[in-house]
């Protein structure tokens, strides 16, 4: 069996936990900046002595409130910086957070409640408040409601004001490395949705791991505007890495503003999943062609590809750094300051970055470290190194962490960032965890320099009625590349060929009608445009230039609306759930298998 382990860079003590840290900061760097917060469309700082002390006031607040250590409380709310609060100050009462997607439906908002037995639940708004009580007389356990938007913290500072600081130390420093810090209920992309248990050894580990692996990024005194939602295991490691490290995060929800927060906020670094970055892409090429400047645009990035790929082949001659100089101060440095002009990199994860997203940022200067983890294992198990990314891989086990690729091709993992199990579900831990290997269920293959590159997933392979096996991701993720397209579904399960439906975006639509003397009123008549079809039949050849024959494309369907959160058909995360889509666009796969 082939593996690569990454020496471990230190251990994670017994006695620690995630509260550890914001104490230590109030202590040493208590008038540095922890977060900026938004209020009234202002920026306002945080200090790290005030983060301390707002956490312990409402961790007092739960105290008083009955809760005991290990109950677990839900987390309903937007990206925020009472989210954090919120999570910190349960973690201070030796309570487990259990995350749930404010954009849950309230079918898995009961399940998340009663699958953990929920004692409380903290809500944002109105609305998440009327779905919980809505479910109380399923929820027999459920005690307190908290919301937000009705000062939920004023509420448990002030209830909390009688509980003296020994009692709230005596609770928070109880809590042991190996205790239960959040049930984070996954996706649920195939089925119901599991409840990990992730520990604080857990993320303790991970997050010392990923600050070591990105280097200059994860500094004291640099900044991040967290978009992701929190609820998902990606954000909330770079919330518990920034009070590890000490660099500054603003909460920001609202990604159809975050083109004009980014220049205000001015961050260091950020990350995301790889569909924002495609956006960013597509949306500065649309505005290129849309003002006549496509040429110069196309040419620029031909340039920033070029130039990145010479970066692993002994560097680029001067006639290559020339142009570039050049097209960076007549292209590269405006999309660097749409980014808010100081960013210096980025870390993507949640799904596969296309190679060529890859080397247009790193060659207009903004390198993505593109990593690979679950939330089975605290996030990140592989990441792009500073100063070593290998454009089109995940990069090396983070420190600490095993991979070795078994026999049939799937990704197995060891180390401490491994969750400890399926809450209530010994069955499925049992199949997952096997002789202290954890099975990830992707495909994918490690260099010898110990990359790994991750070529599918094993539930999504495809069978053709040929009995050729076909990885999706491959194609979908080079066909998503266009700046026409938002989402792509490789079919053909059982079937003659490889076929797909393709979904347009909403946004880069209007910019390609202007552009091409068309009317954008109806997006759905745009589907059956020739100018369309014979774009996305280009974006076509290109993904079937990365694959064999017997995998290619042979025939695609437009649809007349996108895939979304809201219709069931992507995750928060803007994962395909492809059973969903399967089943809502029964018609349209076979409308495929009926064009030859």
């Amino acid at each position: 069996m082939q593996q690569y382990t990454e020496p471990a860079v230190g251990k994670v003590a017994d006695d620690d936990n995630l509260t550890s840290a914001p104490w230590a900061n109030a202590d040493a760097h208590g008038g540095d900046v922890a977060y900026r917060r938004l209020v009234d469309d202002t920026w306002h700082d945080v200090t790290f002595a005030t983060f301390r002390d707002e956490v312990a006031a409402v961790a007092k607040g739960f105290i008083a409130a009955g809760l005991q250590p290990g109950d677990r409380v839900g987390l309903i709310s937007k990206t925020r910086y009472e989210w954090t609060l919120v999570d910190y100050a349960l973690w201070a009462a030796g309570a487990v957070t259990l995350p749930i997607y404010e954009t849950s439906s309230s079918d898995q908002v009961e399940w998340c409640l009663s699958d953990s037995a929920a004692r409380g639940v903290v809500v944002e708004s109105d609305e998440h408040r009327g779905i919980v009580d809505a479910l109380r007389e399923k929820l027999p356990e459920l005690g307190h409601v908290w919301q937000i938007d009705a000062d939920a913290v004023g509420t448990l500072r002030e209830a909390g004001a009688g509980v003296d600081d020994a009692t709230l130390e005596a609770r928070r420093t109880a809590v042991h490395a190996d205790d239960l810090a959040t049930l984070i209920y996954t996706s649920g992309t195939t089925g119901r949705p599991k409840g990990c248990e992730i520990t604080h050894r857990n993320l303790l580990f991970e997050v010392r791991a990923v600050a070591d692996t990105f280097g200059d990024l994860m500094q004291p005194g640099n900044s991040t505007l967290l978009f992701l939602p929190l609820a998902h295991i990606f954000a909330r490691v770079i919330q518990c890495a920034a009070q590890e490290y000490r660099y500054t995060v603003g909460h920001f929800a609202d990604t159809k503003k975050l083109t004009s927060e980014l220049p205000r906020f001015r961050p260091d670094f950020l990350l995301s999943v790889p569909r924002v970055f495609e956006k960013v892409y597509n949306g500065a090429k649309a505005k290129a062609h849309g003002d006549g400047k496509g040429r110069i645009f196309d040419m620029a990035e031909a340039t920033a590809v070029s130039y990145s790929k010479a970066l692993d082949s002994g560097g680029p001659g001067i006639a290559l750094r020339l142009q570039h100089t050049l097209f960076d101060k007549l292209v590269y440095g405006k999309l660097r300051a749409a980014l808010g002009g100081k960013v210096i990199g980025a870390v993507s994860g949640g799904s596969a970055l296309g190679a060529r997203i890859g080397h247009f940022f790193r060659g207009i200067g903004v390198p993505i470290h593109e990593g690979y983890g679950l939330t089975e294992t605290s996030a990140a198990i592989t990441a792009n190194p500073n100063g070593a990314i290998k454009v089109g891989t995940v990069g090396k086990p983070i420190p600490g962490v095993t991979i070795a690729i078994a026999e049939d091709g799937e990704v197995l993992a060891k180390g401490d960032v491994v969750f400890r199990g399926y809450w209530n579900n010994a069955e499925a831990t049992s199949s997952t965890i096997v002789d202290g290997w954890f099975h990830t269920g992707d495909l994918g293959g490690l260099d010898d320099d110990g990359y790994l590159s991750i070529t599918g997933r094993k539930k999504e392979l495809i069978v053709t009625a040929g009995g050729k096996n076909v990885a999706p991701a491959v194609l979908e993720d080079r066909v998503r590349a266009h700046r026409l397209v938002s989402q792509a579904l490789v079919v053909g399960d059982n079937r003659p060929y490889v076929g797909a439906l393709i979904t347009l975006d909403p946004e880069a639509l209007p910019g390609w009608s202007t552009e091409h003397g068309k009317d954008s009123s109806d997006p759905a008549a745009l589907a059956d445009d020739p100018d369309i079809r014979t774009e996305i039949s280009a974006a076509i050849d290109d993904a079937n230039r990365a694959v064999s024959k017997a995998e290619a494309i042979k025939q695609w369907r437009i649809l007349t609306s996108d895939f979304t959160e809201e219709s069931g058909e992507l995750t928060p995360t803007m994962k395909l759930k492809r059973n969903i889509i399967a089943e809502k666009r029964a018609d349209d796969i076979e409308a495929v298998y009926e064009q030859r």
